[in-house]
């Protein structure tokens, strides 16, 4: 794994000034941190198997597909399983497809991880989403796990949203007002803000 993001430390500092609710969320959690891998094609399978699912059956998928993979996540090693061997595994068959395809994308270049790097965060999520399978949420888990952007702010993610609900104590789903004024008052360090608030419902790393 990796050690804290380079922004982490002052990011906790700022955001522990800006508000109550968040700052004793970080307290209860003073030695923990987003874990990146650098590896982005295990985090885009990783994405893609928990699409639309629980963790808790994103889990078991993914210890299934790890053990047909050899627990080598490579896309050659994609591309030379078969499909139903993949369907065991509980994945869907378009989720099979979407497998294949961003194997055979990362296997021709014709995905350039690299050239992320140099685009802001909308230019990249829109780069990333041009990958069949992978929509503004998948591309901005990417950001966040595998790129270390500090500040993406996933509105559509079900934890993130059931978390503000909870610790803020608002109707869930929260309203678009709602989030606006959350998004202004962490704008910088969102990413950090948003897996406190995981980490707020779930003592288990969210990691992609």
């Amino acid at each position: 794994m990796s050690n804290p993001p380079k922004y982490w430390k002052k990011a906790k500092q700022i955001l522990s000034k800006k508000d109550l609710v968040l700052k004793k969320i970080i307290k209860q959690n003073r030695n923990a941190y987003l874990k990146t891998r650098n590896d982005p094609f295990f985090s885009i399978c990783r994405t893609i198997i928990g699409q639309q699912i629980s963790i808790k059956a994103a889990d078991s998928i993914w210890a299934k597909f790890r053990i047909k993979c050899n627990k080598k996540i490579k896309p050659k090693v994609i591309i030379k399983l078969n499909k139903r061997t993949l369907r065991s595994v509980g994945l869907s068959h378009q989720k099979v497809s979407y497998l294949k395809n961003i194997a055979k994308s990362f296997m021709n270049k014709s995905f350039n991880v690299s050239k992320l790097k140099k685009m802001n965060d909308e230019n990249a999520i829109e780069y990333i989403t041009q990958l069949k399978g992978l929509g503004v949420w998948s591309a901005q888990m990417f950001l966040m796990f595998n790129l270390n952007r500090p500040d993406i702010f996933p509105t559509k993610d079900i934890g993130l949203l059931k978390a503000i609900s909870k610790s803020y104590k608002v109707k869930y789903p929260p309203s678009e007002k709602f989030l606006n004024k959350i998004s202004k008052k962490f704008l910088g360090y969102r990413t950090v803000f948003t897996w406190y608030m995981w980490r707020s419902i779930d003592p288990v790393d969210v990691e992609y």
